[in-house]
């Protein structure tokens, strides 16, 4: 019967393993390896020689029988400094394949960890919390997607920057993967109109409760929905629905993915010689991803999808910074600090008190928009940028076309002209009817129902009348106008067309009521 070691027998063996571990990873020498265990260098090298001869079990009692399964220490050695030398930037799981598969040394992943963990080139996990239920998957792809982004040294040098992915809940299908520099608004709304524009419409997103995603009143607290985001506007434009995490957890899925790449994507990088940001996510858009997808990817529980293709056009406008602004009295506006001038617009002869959607575009260009219409452009350094077709005011432009039959559109003042009722005249130019100042187009009068015959021929406007006043001087009588002084003169003319003028009547004006 095997005897049993004491706690703190086994305790020490621990210790004293982990010690010479250390010194033969060359993390301490063998003379601070002494001197951590109390003891003496040649009880040292003792125990070294013991080591190199009988294994692990060469630390615990000798009289115990060693394990036929132990491992060679020059073995140990070689994993310790393959680690050291070539693989020191990859995780464990990554090494123990590479053990495997170009240096045929075939041992369990759980000997490898533990060695590298005891030689401390490897951290020890905490202990994991609390008993959690895995949330099943989604049953087709589109139906939920998970956006994050990780912050790491993926160039393996003092440099440090973001990798937003976005992958399908249903299937683990990574969509987009680009490294930036911080995640913000911009780059979050750049990853999301890549997946609109490539897949399509889908369902839900899920992310965390980034400011950028939404707008926490305190922290802890539940997210305000009421006020949304850039983020929230635009997803909430396209019908998509925002879904909060409220802990690590809760995003398992993306948080695993995340210690994938971790662990995989820096050493693909370094062997690629890669060393920009742009040239990784070159890698990443033409190559990487399709192989991440090929050996990662796990089939939909149910056959189809939930994708839409999306037919929009304003996707510029969607995915963009709205601002608004009021237009000031000179058609200016301020944004930053610019002080923009708004041109003419064909459809408004001012917009000098109207407010206007200022959209920052994801290329850092502007544009200014009031309703549908984009009345201004301006690049990046906030310089106006012309339009392909020039803008005309109201006044400038020209007015609709004119019928070409003219005779049956003219007002009855000139269809009952003289030149126009005379056949022996032949046809008057028409008066020019231009905007008015105002630049309306003067329209034209409806037609109207008059007399004809002798009746007609009296209604005819009258040339004015030369009279003598009882002074002897002439005077001046125009019969097509009524006049209202009470000295006026009455006229009237009988049915031959013959002129009577009635003397006038001399009248009083009204007294006024006393007091």
């Amino acid at each position: 019967m095997e005897k049993a070691y004491p706690e703190a027998a086994v305790e020490r063996a621990m210790k004293v393993q982990e010690v010479i571990m250390r010194a033969m990873a060359k993390r301490i020498t063998w003379w601070e390896a002494a001197e951590i265990l109390g003891i003496h260098v040649r009880t040292m090298r003792r125990w070294r020689a013991r080591l190199k001869r009988d294994g692990y079990a060469g630390l615990f009692d000798r009289r115990r029988h060693p394990s036929p399964k132990r491992v060679a220490v020059e073995q140990a050695e070689r994993v310790l400094s393959l680690y050291q030398e070539r693989y020191s930037d990859f995780n464990v799981r990554h090494f123990h394949e590479k053990l495997r598969e170009d240096h045929d040394i075939q041992l369990s992943y759980t000997w490898v960890k533990k060695a590298l963990q005891a030689a401390g080139l490897v951290k020890t996990v905490r202990r994991r919390g609390q008993h959690r239920r895995r949330r099943p998957r989604r049953s087709l792809p589109g139906m939920m997607l998970h956006i994050d982004a990780s912050h790491h040294q993926w160039f393996c040098d003092e440099r440090w920057h973001d990798l937003i992915v976005v992958l399908d809940d249903a299937t683990s299908e990574i969509y987009y993967a680009q490294l930036v520099n911080e995640e913000s608004t911009r780059t979050v709304m750049a990853a999301l109109r890549s997946v609109v524009e490539s897949k399509g419409w889908f369902s839900s997103i899920y992310s965390d409760r980034a400011s950028h995603f939404f707008r926490t009143p305190k922290a802890g607290q539940p997210v305000d929905t009421r006020e949304v985001t850039a983020v929230g506007r635009a997803m909430k434009e396209l019908g998509i629905r925002m879904i909060p995490a409220y802990s690590p957890q809760a995003r398992g899925r993306s948080e695993r993915n995340f210690g994938t790449w971790q662990g995989r994507l820096p050493q693909e990088l370094r062997l690629k010689n890669i060393r920009t940001p742009e040239q990784a996510n070159a890698f990443l858009r033409d190559q990487y991803i399709a192989e991440f997808n090929r050996k990662f990817t796990v089939p939909a529980a149910e056959k189809g999808t939930a994708f839409v293709p999306i037919y929009r056009q304003d996707l510029d406008r969607v995915f963009a910074i709205q601002q608004e602004r009021l237009v000031n009295n000179d058609n200016t506006i301020e944004f930053a600090t610019h002080v923009w001038q708004i041109p003419p617009t064909p459809f408004r002869a001012t917009l000098s008190g109207c407010r206007v959607i200022v959209y920052e575009h994801l290329d850092g260009t502007f544009s200014v928009g009031y309703g549908p219409h984009t009345v201004a452009r301006f690049n990046a350094t906030g310089d106006p940028v012309p339009s392909s077709t020039t803008s005309r005011s109201r006044k400038n432009r020209p007015g609709p076309a004119q019928p070409t039959n003219t005779a049956s559109k003219r007002s009855w003042p000139e269809r009952l002209s003289p030149a126009a009722l005379d056949p022996n005249k032949g046809p008057q130019k028409r008066p020019h009817r231009g905007p008015d100042g105002w630049g309306r187009q003067l329209p034209l009068r409806p037609k109207t129902l008059r007399p004809t015959g002798s009746a007609g021929a009296a209604l005819q406007p009258t040339p004015p009348s030369v009279l003598r006043n009882k002074n002897g001087k002439r005077q001046t009588v125009n019969l097509n106008k009524s006049t209202n002084n009470n000295h006026a003169d009455r006229s009237c003319a009988n049915k031959s067309g013959q002129l009577h003028v009635l003397p006038t009547e001399s009248r009083k004006p009204p007294r006024k009521p006393p007091g």
